[in-house]
């Protein structure tokens, strides 16, 4: 394990009393938005798309533009920080980000619209970064698991709470509210933000530009995040585009990797993961994440499709996830210091399983409770999974090295979940094809039950063909179901195998691990 450097920059002092408040609330506002924005513009976008005149298809890189150019600016936040300092990045950051959201909400055609989420997902890259070093800066190291619980519980409830908001806001304003509704909340977080921490900024380093490290960054992400967003609508490596936009992901990464660990002023810090704690812990929070995200991507969409949930009961179906997670999170964060992390980490994980093991007993008579259940008792896991994990990366490292790593490790995450929620919505569909066939073999002229459902739907004054179609959809149905409930289960296995790698960390018990994180500016 790389050892820390003897010269230490120096830290300031933590904030107290209102200040330290105030400071939590402006930079959890400013995640919250952040966040907010990655899942608030999913379910809108067939309003999006039929008031700017195209297809729902040409719709998703309203997503796909914000993804990509985010993905690119994450990595980059441990350099820009060291050249702009953290406090001006991120303060910048969110000007930009709230300039854009006003730009996109005015965007009088798609194209424009595709830009501008583009400049706004790029200028969002540092916030999640910069407000975690920022938040840990404010606490003492005996309160640095309490900066973290307050941080991951903004982290975790928005992705959930996007949908609803965006439902709701569609539903009953217009869609340009999705992204004006930053604009206030921007302002305010920013001009906190400003005036808490503009005498705490970090020292400047001229650093110079790695052009190369930079061009390569820029294509490889670009084009992995593209396959991962269009893939399914592509069909997969049956499209010449997304077997190319694999090619020129892999040959794309290689090329940077060898760079980026040559280089003598490298644009991302590879380095770190010659650290034990940075690379289990960064891989375990991200498998957990891409599975976390892919079921919730997955539930609501089933609901929605075969279950004749609206947008907005799904979202009610989702919400209370943050209510288990809001109440315990505070109380993890207390005792993180003084309980072995690995352990709440182990918890987490079984605590997921059992909520999608009980996901997998699902079927179509299921009634609101019945679903909602699970995802209440999921918001304990969400508890106990973040902040452990995130204290385990980030111990050992000093100061002037956590922007880095925090970028680092919010990239792997990001694009976890991107990979997360691509895989487990086309599993779901190859399944439930696999489900249907097998569903669809029972209707046949030999099927006592398939001939008395027929008969049955004749006599009520169905054609024939009318009554196959009916039977077809209660296939549908079952199948998509299926489907489900298959994922839910492999998810719920998975996530019992990931425990072994949680135990291949070693959380550093010295006090300088957590100077190292309390300080982090």
């Amino acid at each position: 394990m790389a050892t820390a450097p003897a010269a230490r920059p120096a830290a300031h002092a933590p904030l107290e009393g209102t200040a330290r408040v105030w400071g939590t609330i402006a930079l959890s506002a400013a995640t919250f938005m952040n966040v907010l924005d990655t899942s608030i513009a999913n379910v809108s976008l067939p309003a999006i798309a039929g008031d700017l005149g195209v297809s729902p298809n040409q719709g998703t890189w309203v997503i796909t533009s914000f993804a990509v150019a985010n993905a690119i600016a994450v990595p980059l936040t441990g350099w820009l920080s060291q050249r702009f300092g953290q406090v001006r990045l991120f303060v910048g950051s969110v000007m930009l980000f709230v300039i854009a959201s006003w730009l996109c909400g005015l965007a009088p055609n798609m194209t424009m619209l595709i830009a501008f989420r583009a400049l706004q997902g790029f200028v969002a890259g540092p916030m999640i970064p910069l407000s975690q070093t920022l938040l840990l800066a404010s606490y003492p190291p005996a309160l640095a698991g309490l900066a973290m619980a307050m941080w991951a519980m903004t982290t975790l409830v928005a992705p959930v709470m996007g949908p609803l908001l965006g439902g709701w806001i569609t539903d009953n304003i217009s869609w340009p509210w999705i992204f004006y509704i930053n604009i206030p909340v921007g302002i305010v977080a920013a001009t906190a933000s400003w005036g808490i921490y503009h005498k705490r900024d970090s020292a400047i380093r001229k650093l110079p530009i790695d052009k190369v490290g930079l061009a390569l960054l820029v294509v490889w992400i670009a084009a992995l995040q593209m396959m991962l967003d269009l893939g399914k609508e592509h069909d997969w490596f049956h499209s010449p585009l997304i077997v190319s936009l694999a090619v020129i992901a892999v040959v794309g990464f290689a090329f940077f990797l060898v760079w980026e660990l040559t280089d003598e002023h490298p644009v991302v810090d590879l380095r770190l993961f010659t650290r034990r704690n940075f690379w289990a812990g960064t891989m375990t929070t991200s498998v957990a994440y891409g599975l976390f995200f892919g079921n919730v991507v997955l539930l609501p969409l089933w609901l929605q499709q075969y279950m004749g949930y609206t947008a907005t009961d799904a979202g009610m179906i989702m919400a209370p996830v943050g209510v288990m997670a809001m109440l315990l999170s505070p109380l993890v964060g207390k005792t993180v210091a003084k309980v072995d992390p690995r352990r709440y980490a182990t918890f987490a994980f079984i605590v997921f399983a059992l909520v999608l093991w009980m996901r997998s007993r699902f079927n179509t008579s299921a009634d609101f409770g019945t679903i909602m259940i699970p995802t209440v008792i999921q918001g304990v896991a969400m508890a106990f999974f973040f902040i452990p994990l995130m204290s385990i990366t980030l111990s050992g490292l000093t100061p002037d090295r956590i922007p880095a790593a925090s970028g680092l490790t919010n990239f792997v995450r990001i694009t976890a979940g991107a990979m997360g929620t691509s895989i487990s919505t086309t599993l779901w569909e190859n399944r439930a094809a696999l489900h249907h066939a097998q569903l669809a073999d029972a209707v046949n002229p030999g099927s006592i039950a398939a001939q008395s459902a027929l008969s049955g739907l004749a006599a009520g004054g169905f054609t024939p063909e009318q009554a196959l179609a009916q039977v077809n959809r209660l296939a549908d149905q079952q199948a998509f179901t299926m489907a489900a409930t298959d994922q839910f289960w492999l998810s719920a296995i998975l996530f019992l195998a990931l425990i072994p790698l949680v135990w291949m960390c070693r959380p550093q018990r010295t006090p300088g691990g957590a100077d190292a994180a309390a300080g982090a500016h």
